[in-house]
Parts: structure tokens; sequence; C-alpha cells
């Protein structure tokens, strides 16, 4: 799927951390910057700076395709996620899984992403879409796998993926507490790595 009045792949980013200038901000920013060096057209949203009321659990949006709940940023953003090609979402770890604000937007988009047949079997949505995770942590390496740190906010959207339909190309995890710091020269390779991964003609 890709932009039909350019044919430029669009790459949407999702940050979850409520840091504006954190390492997922810096992470995220260094893909951006080389997906559009790659031919990528992005959009970057913080999840902290949307306006989504929880869901309601009323399934009314299995039978009908559309929220009932009055339009927010939760269907806005599953609209430009529709339009990707590529999703790259940027998560810290809480409790070893994703921030409830992320939670509460994936939980709002479901319809869009996965449906039901008759029989209440689950249907895949966005088949076809490449996705990236970028986790980090202050449990430092090696024990923020070990433990099921970052690893445990990978496992919760590796979850969201699958039933989506949307294939997981790359994932980074980073642990530990580290000052604020421009990427090195190897992490902006692994980006750029990333990147060529997600690219929809590659």
């Amino acid at each position: 799927m890709t932009n039909n009045a350019q044919s430029v792949p669009l790459m949407l980013l999702l940050n979850a951390s409520p840091r504006p200038a954190g390492r997922v901000a810096r992470w995220l920013a260094a893909i951006e910057s080389a997906a559009r060096a790659d031919g990528f057209c992005t959009e970057t949203l913080r999840v902290a700076d949307l306006s989504v009321q929880p869901c309601r659990g009323c399934m009314a949006c299995r039978q009908s395709g559309r929220c009932v709940l009055p339009a927010d940023d939760a269907q806005r953003t599953l609209a430009i996620l529709k339009e990707a090609d590529a999703l790259v979402v940027g998560t810290p770890c809480y409790w070893g899984n994703v921030p409830g604000q992320l939670k509460v937007l994936l939980d709002r988009m479901v319809y869009g992403m996965m449906g039901e047949s008759r029989r209440a079997v689950p249907v895949p949505l966005m088949q076809g879409k490449r996705a990236a995770v970028v986790a980090t942590c202050s449990t430092p390496w090696p024990f923020n796998r070990w433990f099921r740190q970052s690893s445990g906010a990978v496992r919760a959207l590796r979850e969201v993926f699958r039933w989506s339909g949307i294939r997981l190309v790359a994932t980074v995890e980073r642990g530990g507490r580290q000052p604020a710091r421009p990427l090195s020269s190897r992490e902006e390779a692994r980006c750029r790595r990333v990147v060529r991964k997600l690219h929809p003609h590659r």
C-alpha cells in the first residue's frame, strides 16, 4: 500500500513516551530521518499529546466497523495507520508492558485493525504492513531481557501486530539509565537497517 498521488510510501511513527526529549524520541527522530532519506513520507505522533477516551467495551464496533464514541484522536490515528505502509512504535517499559496511554489508543483502534468472522474467528485487517518497535527501560542490559522488561513491551505489541496482520520486521531494545546524548554512529546505522526492512518495495 502506497500513497497513490506520488507512489511514496508512508511511515507512521508513534512515540508512546511522555518524555519529549527522551531516548525513545531520539531513536524515533533518527529512524524518521533515515526514512525520509530512503524515500518515505513520515508522520510522527506523540501519544501523550493525543486526546483519546478509553474503550467502553460495548463491542458495537465489531458489527458496525466504527466506534460509537465521539470522534477523537483514536479515529484520526487509525485513519493514518490505514494509509501507512510502515509503522514504528517507540515505547518505554512500564511494569513489563507498554504505557497505559498507548494501550488505550490500541484498544480504541481494534475494530479497524482486526475484524471477526461470523464464528468470532479473528480476521486481520492490516495485512501487508510492516512494523518495528523501539523499547526502552531503566533495567540495565542484559537484565532488561532476562526479566522481560523491554522484551515485555515488545511482546505486548507483537500480540497486537499478530492479530492485525502486521509483520514485525525489526526490534530495538535499550536498557539502563543513560544520560541524554545523540545516537552513536553504530546506532544510526542500525536505524538505517530498520528502515530498509520497513520499505515496502524491498
